[in-house]
């Protein structure tokens, strides 16, 4: 079985048993071990670093990010 064959049969699920299931699913995540979770965290930033030097995203310095969270908390 395939993680979209999974998906599809998930989302056929009313709607508390797939919550039940995604609480299930983000509670396991809690398990790996911590080398599990830094190699997950390396993808990640290989990901985010790789779509940066694509151009598919575009950088915004930290100030303006700055301003702007503290002008949504206002």
């Amino acid at each position: 079985m395939n993680i979209e064959t999974i998906r599809h049969e998930a989302l056929l699920l009313p709607p508390q048993e797939r919550a039940q299931l995604a609480e299930q699913l983000l509670s396991s995540l809690d398990t790996l071990m911590e080398t599990e979770d830094e190699q997950l965290w390396f993808q990640e930033a290989a990901r985010r670093a790789e779509e940066m030097d694509s151009g598919l995203v575009q950088r915004i310095p930290a100030d303006v990010v700055y301003q702007e969270a503290l002008a949504l908390l206002r």
